[in-house]
């Protein structure tokens, strides 16, 4: 297999699997990443994410097939992929008696670097995600978005070539984590760096510049999130009128569509709803009360690929077994 070096791109990966006895977490993982890109894992639980990374971090070993991060292999340059990776876990491991600008330093000193060098980034880091003015102050006393936003900049302290995030909003606000994000998409524009994340959150999943679904062990699909939509191609419309049982039976005569009343309305997938609409309201022949339109999702595309939403999913499978 080519290596990163070869071929410009951050992550490479040929027939890469994990087992645990007879059960195979990660089947035949073959993926591509170019560097400086955002990419992402979407997929449930269980679904072999965390396995995967642990395996590009070099935390797990594969039980076949190979990899190189950076242009190194995962199995015979293990020091030189540590070198050139940060690593944010999905848990904490932040030490909460230090202080948010100790925290870093230490990080610093693990990886080499020299003092007045250390001092440098880690006063960098802390002006860039805002906690500069809470520099001196123990980590216990910090909400969860400041823990995250401090184990990012950990992760980039060292000027690594791809920063993996497993899972790096998970338990957060949405407004927590939309910042975050903004913090991601500043890093990547300024320093050109590839990151590289493992998520369950569909509305996390957008920021990606492309995303492979797992499920099960297995890539199912990958390419851009709006690509990846397009296949669904139709959108949802939830449909108010004066009378929802006529209306569906007019659906299904007049339009040739199903509709599916309930609680909430009347539910329906046409091809394109800025076309159907106007029409609908036109033709129908019952009152139309009110219509919401809801293009497809990234749910949508679980559901389409593998038959369930992926909030269905998530049973703590084999993939607890290896999560680094």
């Amino acid at each position: 297999m080519k290596t990163a070096r070869d071929t410009g791109t951050a992550v490479l990966t040929a027939d890469l699997s994990k087992s645990y006895g007879t059960a195979e977490v990660v089947r035949g993982l073959d993926l591509t990443v170019p560097a400086g890109e955002i990419f992402g894992f979407l997929g449930p639980n269980g679904a072999g994410k965390s396995t995967s990374l642990g395996m590009l971090s070099t935390l797990l070993r594969p039980t076949k097939g190979v990899a190189s991060v950076a242009g190194y292999d995962v199995r015979h340059e293990q020091d030189e992929v540590r070198r050139s990776i940060g690593l944010v876990f999905q848990e904490s491991t932040l030490d909460a008696d230090l202080t948010a600008e100790q925290n870093l330093r230490f990080h610093a000193d693990l990886y080499g670097l020299p003092s007045r060098e250390g001092r440098r980034r880690t006063l960098a880091m802390l002006d860039l995600v805002g906690l500069t003015q809470r520099r001196s102050d123990r980590v216990r006393s910090f909400s969860g978005g400041m823990r995250r936003r401090l184990e990012v900049v950990r992760g980039l302290l060292h000027d690594p070539r791809v920063l993996f995030l497993d899972e790096p909003t998970t338990g957060l606000d949405p407004q927590t984590r939309a910042a975050i994000w903004e913090h991601l998409h500043q890093l990547r524009e300024e320093s050109g760096i590839t990151i590289f994340l493992t998520t369950h959150h569909l509305e996390e999943a957008e920021n990606c510049d492309r995303i492979a679904i797992m499920d099960r062990g297995r890539l199912v699909v990958e390419g851009a999130p709006a690509e990846l939509k397009s296949v669904v191609g139709t959108d949802t419309l939830l449909l108010r009128t004066g009378d929802d049982e006529v209306a569906v039976k007019a659906l299904k005569e007049h339009f040739a569509l199903r509709g599916k009343a309930g609680p909430g309305g009347i539910r329906l997938q046409v091809a394109d709803a800025a076309v159907f609409v106007p029409r609908l309201c036109a033709e129908l022949t019952v009152p139309v009360h009110s219509v919401s339109v809801t293009p497809p999702t990234l749910d949508d595309v679980f559901l389409h690929y593998t038959g369930r939403a992926i909030r269905e999913t998530g049973d703590g499978g084999p993939d607890a077994k290896g999560s680094p």
